[in-house]
């Protein structure tokens, strides 16, 4: 009897310990579920069992792209059009996202990077409700979203498929279809997948979940 007496003692407090830190975390948190302050809370933990599954890849073989990067059209979060021929002469880094996933907080991530090279790099975030629908907002709930918790001002897509299939949305198709990028097939393991795009509209790297837009690897290639 003791014995678990104890138990329940050492789990109360582990558990208020916890609340505590999700708190700490998310004090300048707006509009947040209690799932997505925890997810949010548990991030750094997430990053560092994820370090090691790191598996990106590279255009070492590549032929060059049968269909132009910039030839891609596809519809803002504002439903205005988003005409990629516009982003000729930068690098780019596309990713799916998702507001109540484990990698939520990469937005913050994405957005430092951003400010700190929108001379020379576009960031475009692809919302999307694939991966166990964690992103089951609106347009408007995710651009709120975005805006209030983590100050996000590079591009938004409007919510789209990301995943190989019929409803694939064309930035996504030409990404994961060697036929038209030349030589990657890799689709997004998960959100907040990475595809870095040079400066000609070429593809160069794939990027799991788990490196982190900050990164040594994503600097590295952002460098090159």
């Amino acid at each position: 009897m003791r014995k678990l007496k104890r138990i329940f003692v050492v789990v109360l407090v582990l558990t208020l310990v916890f609340a505590a830190y999700v708190m700490i975390v998310n004090r300048h948190s707006t509009g947040m579920t209690t799932r997505q302050k925890i997810m949010k809370a548990i991030y750094p933990a997430l990053m560092f069992f994820t370090k090691n599954k790191k598996k990106m890849h590279t255009s070492e073989h590549a032929q060059q792209a049968a269909v132009s990067f910039y030839s891609l059209k596809f519809t803002g979060n504002d439903q205005q059009e988003f005409d990629f021929s516009t982003l000729k002469g930068k690098k780019v880094l596309l990713v799916n996202t998702a507001s109540d996933c484990g990698y939520t907080p990469q937005y913050a991530d994405l957005q430092k990077l951003y400010e700190e090279q929108k001379d020379k790099l576009v960031i475009i975030g692809f919302p999307a409700n694939d991966f166990k629908e964690q992103e089951k907002g609106s347009d408007e709930d995710i651009a709120q979203f975005c805006q209030r918790n983590f100050g996000v001002t590079f591009p938004l897509m409007k919510k789209s498929v990301v995943v190989p299939g019929q409803s694939q949305n064309p930035v996504f198709k030409w990404l994961t279809d060697p036929k038209q990028n030349g030589w990657n097939n890799t689709a997004p393991e998960w959100n907040f997948s990475k595809y870095l795009v040079d400066e000609k509209g070429e593809l160069l790297y794939y990027f799991p979940p788990g490196i982190s837009p900050t990164g040594p690897e994503i600097r590295k290639a952002l460098a090159e």
